[in-house]
């Protein structure tokens, strides 16, 4: 007998019973009320062709939807080990929770990793090690060409878009940013009142939308970007070319979310969809790239301009290489996102099998730079799942100057990876334009943590530092940094990304082309 067949049966066996009982007790009939809502969902399942177990299972087929949708929770707080976890570990979390709340930072009785497991990496320390004075890393960023260099913390919080985020915490990054210095990066979303309100460095992000510095038909504003970044909370301008978890895609504003209020914000008409085109309008090639950047220069009285991108074709980032070389153009830093940057939303494709990850880019670049000559011009900043003070010292010895870390900061902030953030209701308020969810975030009890995390990360940057023997962030090698490639063979960083023809190569030297 079918299941269908069965609870037609079993309907009709209650409906009897319920009239049989009622005749001596009338209250019975009230059963009628979750009997018949329950016969109208089972009728209703019948008759609809869209889903098959609903058709077949027309009550039972609930359960498995029910379950699907609290998968991710039962496998997160009753299934996962700790180093169990996509794209971060409970781990990689309960460190960030950890060093933001500023408490207990210790684990206890070892390593849980498998040491022996392909991949496993580890930093070669010093017999005898260093001691740095300097309660902070920083770097001075900006060329010859720059008339307004900025001293910028080596860790800095990746661009968020407000929009993206919510109001309350776009406002305690940027808070944690000036209470602990360091800076905020806006995203490409134009620079909101709640960038600004608490006071910390920002990062313009300006990208193929030009919001806040666009005009009707959507092109770059030369005026309206001069009066924006003359602000002096804005120390640097970022273009965005790409990102790392969705290069070469651009977006779209729905009608319905371009409010008033955003409108404002990123210059466009309300209530109407507006598109981010995948590339830029104000220039199309390397060479227009490198007036841009330096009518952006000029137009920001010398503030210091990069580029954010993600490597793809390594061609284009040669010629652009030889643009900057034969014209004695250049930005003042690039910023270098790795395939494995994180995103509120983006196509599977796009974020699965796009880009070059971060350790291959990052190498590739400053190794042209180095070959032709520019890399003590240009700031290098890479970004991509960047947490701890390891993955800051492996991106140094890579050829970092400084990095960038998005969801580390939004950990800080309470995110746990609820992998709601293109649903707009992201539990803790970080990632959604719900005022019953955002009220939620508590801006001055979360811009501490923010800041603790920034501080506390810093710290475990020296320490690790000083026990490798690295007196100075020019000192991380990538030979003193090693992998297992397979059993019973380790190379060092510097043999894997660098030395590809035998030669033994270390950050810092000139670099022969790959």
């Amino acid at each position: 007998m079918s299941i269908r067949r069965m609870l037609a049966l079993a309907f009709a066996a209650a409906y009897a019973a319920v009239i049989a009982f009622s005749l001596s007790n009338p209250a019975l009939l009230w059963l009628l009320v979750l009997l018949v809502p329950l016969n109208l969902v089972l009728v209703q399942n019948l008759f609809q062709k869209k889903h098959a177990i609903l058709r077949n299972y027309p009550l039972l087929g609930y359960l498995r939807y029910f379950f699907e949708s609290i998968r991710p929770e039962m496998r997160q707080y009753f299934f996962e080990s700790d180093l169990d976890g996509k794209p971060f570990s409970r781990r990689q979390r309960s460190i960030v929770y950890q060093r933001a709340k500023n408490v207990k930072q210790t684990v206890p009785f070892g390593m849980q990793s498998n040491s022996q497991e392909i991949g496993y990496e580890w930093i070669a320390h010093a017999m005898f090690p260093a001691h740095i004075k300097l309660e902070d890393l920083r770097v001075n960023v900006g060329s010859s060409r720059c008339k307004q260099p900025y001293n910028a913390s080596i860790l800095n919080i990746s661009a968020m878009s407000y929009g993206s985020l919510s109001k309350t915490a776009v406002m305690a990054l940027n808070g944690g940013a000036r209470l602990d210095n360091f800076a905020h990066n806006t995203g490409e979303g134009g620079i909101s009142p709640f960038h600004i309100e608490e006071g910390g460095d920002l990062i313009w992000q300006i990208g193929t939308g030009y919001f806040g510095c666009r005009n009707k038909d959507g092109n770059f504003d030369e005026k309206l970007f001069q009066e924006q970044v003359a602000h002096p909370n804005i120390k640097m301008v970022e273009i965005k070319l790409s990102q790392g978890a969705k290069p070469g895609h651009g977006g779209i504003l729905p009608a319905a979310k371009n409010t008033p209020e955003i409108a404002a914000i990123r210059k466009v008409e309300p209530h109407t969809t507006v598109a981010s085109p995948p590339s830029h309008s104000a220039f199309s090639d390397q060479f227009t790239l490198l007036l841009f950047i330096e009518k952006l220069r000029v137009l920001s009285e010398g503030k210091p301009i990069g580029i954010k991108l993600c490597l793809g074709n390594k061609d284009e980032f040669e010629m652009l290489c030889m643009e900057m070389k034969h014209n004695n153009l250049f930005p003042d830093f690039i910023a270098i996102d790795g395939a494995e940057g994180g995103t509120g939303a983006a196509p599977l494709e796009f974020t699965d099998s796009l880009g070059m990850p971060i350790y291959d880019a990052l190498t590739f670049v400053h190794n042209r730079l180095q070959y032709y000559g520019l890399r003590n011009e240009i700031k290098l900043m890479a970004a991509g799942k960047i947490i701890t003070g390891i993955d800051i010292i492996k991106a140094v010895s890579l050829g970092a100057d400084m990095c960038y870390s998005a969801r580390g900061f939004m950990f800080s902030l309470g995110c746990i990876q609820a992998l709601q953030c293109d649903s707009g209701k992201c539990p803790v308020g970080i990632a959604t334009q719900e005022k019953s969810l955002y009220k939620g975030l508590d801006v001055s009890d979360k811009k501490v943590r923010v800041a603790n995390f920034h501080r506390n990360t810093i710290k475990a940057t020296i320490e690790v530092m000083e026990a490798c023997g690295f007196a100075s962030l020019n000192d991380i090698k990538p030979d003193k940094i090693f992998r297992r490639v397979e059993q019973g063979k380790n190379l060092s960083f510097d043999q894997i990304y660098f030395n590809q023809s035998g030669n033994s190569l270390t950050k810092g030297h000139n670099l022969i082309p790959n």
